[in-house]
């Protein structure tokens, strides 16, 4: 079995030591950076699996690095940060993070988070065969390949994160039901709700700018206020 690579980026350099005790007695292979840039040139050299982020950092900070990231790549990333208001949380996500955790942290609850989204990111991206008829899931010019872990809109590739392929998968799996906030999030977090209604918004905000025409006006993903959200082929 392929040893899982992480790549730790923070400017602590205490932080990145002791997560890297962590990680490596669970089996994992750890790169070290200590801001952005470190991190990009790594990107270009090595296969990561998982990237673990701090927000603050000098030359490149998380913000800008995630982005950049998310140009090229859909790894999993893990943002840390020591602001923990909500608006912070919802900016790290809408760049294109998949979890947001402030600082200080429990490492072991660092640790879980990362397995869960190492076994997501891998539950989507494994080479084995896909029933044809499981292949593709087609809503007008809407195309989701869960073989391929590829999404096209009039033909034209549009790219998700992990967390938001899983999020439309969903609710293209359940055609026209409406699923709520939280079925979304203890489906897709596997985590229980408690807050996690902000979270849920924003993918469902960031996959309408990827794939509808007019977010504003969205035709695939639509809002049954008061109760949740359900995507359906547009009438």
């Amino acid at each position: 079995m392929k040893q899982e690579t992480i790549l730790l980026v923070d400017d602590e350099k205490e932080i990145v030591n002791l997560l890297d005790i962590y990680f490596r007695n669970e089996g994992y292979r750890l790169l070290k950076a200590y801001d952005g840039m470190e991190a990009l040139d790594y990107l270009r050299e090595e296969t990561v699996d998982l990237i673990i982020m701090d927000v603050m950092m000098p030359r490149m900070d998380g913000i800008a690095a995630c982005m950049e990231i998310r140009e090229e790549q859909n790894m999993p990333i893990i943002m840390l940060s020591a602001k923990n208001s909500d608006m912070d949380k919802i900016l790290g996500l809408s760049i294109g993070a998949d979890d947001y955790l402030g600082k200080p942290f429990n490492p072991l609850e660092l640790v879980a988070r990362a397995k869960s989204q190492l076994r997501r990111y891998h539950r989507f991206n494994k080479d084995t065969p896909v029933k044809p008829s499981e292949n593709e899931l087609i809503f007008e010019d809407l195309v989701i390949d869960i073989g391929k872990h590829e999404v096209s809109v009039d033909n034209r590739k549009v790219k998700l994160t992990p967390r938001e392929f899983s999020i439309l998968e969903l609710l293209a799996r359940h055609q026209g039901q409406v699923l709520s906030m939280e079925q979304i999030y203890t489906n897709i977090w596997s985590d229980p709700f408690l807050d996690g209604g902000n979270t849920v918004m924003v993918h469902i905000r960031n996959i309408r700018e990827k794939i509808e025409l007019d977010p504003k006006r969205p035709c695939y993903i639509q809002t049954v206020w008061g109760i949740g959200y359900k995507l359906d082929r547009p009438s």
